[in-house]
């Protein structure tokens, strides 16, 4: 598959698992998890679907238990809902965005700092 397709698909994954695990899955322990980014293998046997977690840590990872549990199922809902003839394999990651933000704008702080060093000092 080429890459339009496979973000094509990883959309469409991504908006229809937020819709059965928001309103279609009775679960308690998935209320908190948010599904952030799917990425489809080129060869679209895999699909690696990112989520966000809220919650304490040991609430994390019943979510993420509960998910991996879950994961036939879901499969099998985005195969019919999307008419596929082969779903790929659900793989659920926790995203990590969050920490990977702070830490751009923190190397974006240094570069901005280091700017006005060297400037400052041919000023003056």
């Amino acid at each position: 598959m080429d890459k339009r397709r496979t973000g094509r698909l990883g959309q469409a994954i991504r908006e229809e698992l937020s819709q059965v695990i928001s309103f279609e899955m009775d679960d308690p322990r998935l209320k908190s998890v948010t599904v952030a980014d799917v990425e489809v293998s080129p060869d679209g046997r895999q699909a690696n679907i990112k989520v966000e977690l809220f919650g304490s840590a040991e609430e994390q990872q019943e979510a993420m238990t509960a998910l991996r549990h879950s994961a036939g199922f879901l499969r099998h809902q985005v195969a019919s809902r999307m008419e596929l003839r082969h779903a790929p394999e659900l793989l659920f990651l926790t995203d990590s965005g969050m920490s990977a933000q702070a830490r751009v704008e923190t190397l974006l702080q240094r570069v901005k700092k280091n700017k006005r060093g060297p400037e400052n000092e041919a000023l003056s």
